[in-house]
């Protein structure tokens, strides 16, 4: 494909909450942004029809954006910002050449520029091709306390996170009832990915709470403070004195307090130590836990089992864009066509309503290629 013609195919990612991997053909180049596995089931793209790929992009270093990059050929370069490269989400993060966390780079011959998107540690937005070309929002929040989102760029075709389709409730309403329970003393454990909401969660609880974090968060603080990454200073000074203030949180450690811990399903880590003894202590010796999943509650882990059980509770602490984000974004960028990523077919057609008038010059996607001239 040459010239200024540009074609997106979502691989995966389009018409469902599955892993994120779309194929860029612009300029010339045939560019993969993510390649990532389920969040269901252990999902992975079919590439047996994408053909060569000059490169790939990745946004970020969550599991359903990186985890199957295992079928990606070797000689095939990766690129990814030194944070993400930094956690290793994936073995093949190793061999990664290093992403502009906010700059510009130039990749197969193709301008990229890259800006903060606030969900992850050392997760960008890419765009690829300048204003005429293609905007890949990767997943992002306009609402985390702890991670900084840059403003995205005008382009002409926009790829755009959008898991929550309509919902707009705020953060700080969401997460309101969590924040109660753990200010009224209850011993809260919260599962989640070490490198996310984790921070958010603990910053926006604060002083009313003992808040303790496993090592794979701590971890990521402790990188997040040695990178620079956080919002500002006081955002810095706070997530110090958090890490300060306790031990790390481990698998023997009593219930108390709010427990901060990864695995965001309890299928593994200290979140899953925790869990299982969350479980047995219903018997009752220990103090009762309560555990509540605030984010995707995969098929086929425990947390899904635990919450069809009434064994546990799943409470929203966003981390994906609202509707009224989506709206901004679609105003901020004004796109020919906006493809609405991760969100199921049947939530598209409310979307396509609650965003018409935020898309005056545009549409939203009903396929999973688009294509411009």
């Amino acid at each position: 494909m040459t010239g200024g013609r540009i074609r997106v195919t979502a691989v995966s990612g389009f018409g469902a909450k599955g892993p994120a991997c779309f194929l860029v053909e612009i300029a010339g180049a045939r560019l993969l942004l993510d390649c990532g596995v389920g969040p269901d089931r252990g999902l992975r793209p079919d590439l047996s029809g994408v053909g060569p790929i000059d490169a790939v992009l990745l946004s970020h270093g969550h599991a359903d954006h990186v985890g199957a990059l295992d079928l990606i050929a070797p000689a095939v370069p990766l690129h990814a910002t030194g944070t993400v490269i930094a956690l290793a989400g994936h073995p093949a993060l190793a061999r990664a050449r290093p992403l502009p966390l906010a700059g510009e780079a130039t990749i197969a011959g193709v301008r990229v520029e890259t800006g903060r998107a606030s969900h992850a540690p050392g997760g960008v937005w890419i765009r690829l091709g300048g204003p005429d070309g293609v905007l890949y929002t990767g997943d992002f929040t306009a609402e985390s306390p702890a991670w900084p989102l840059d403003p995205m760029p005008p382009a002409r075709l926009v790829i755009a996170d959008a898991a929550y389709g309509t919902w707009d409730v705020p953060l700080a309403e969401a997460a309101a009832p969590i924040v109660a329970r753990a200010r009224a003393g209850a011993a809260l454990l919260l599962p989640c990915p070490a490198d996310g909401r984790g921070l958010d969660m603990a910053l926006a609880i604060g002083d009313g709470a003992r808040v303790r974090l496993c090592p794979a968060h701590r971890q990521v603080a402790e990188i997040a403070l040695a990178q620079g990454l956080l919002a500002d200073a006081a955002v810095a000074r706070a997530v110090a004195r958090l890490l300060d203030a306790e031990a790390p949180l481990g698998e023997a450690s009593p219930p108390d307090g709010v427990m901060i811990a990864a695995g965001p399903n309890a299928e593994s880590g200290v979140a899953a130590a925790l869990f299982a003894r969350a479980g047995s202590a219903r018997a009752g010796s220990a103090r009762p836990m309560e555990t509540i999943f605030t984010g995707h509650v995969a098929l086929g882990t425990p947390a899904a089992a635990a919450v069809a059980q009434g064994r546990a509770r799943f409470l929203r602490w966003n981390v994906h864009p609202r509707l009224r984000d989506l709206r901004a974004l679609c105003e901020a960028t004004r796109p020919r066509t906006l493809m609405p990523a991760f969100l199921p077919a049947e939530h598209r057609p409310a979307l396509a309503d609650a965003l018409a008038g935020a898309l005056p010059a545009g549409r939203l996607a009903e396929g999973p290629t688009l294509e411009a001239d």
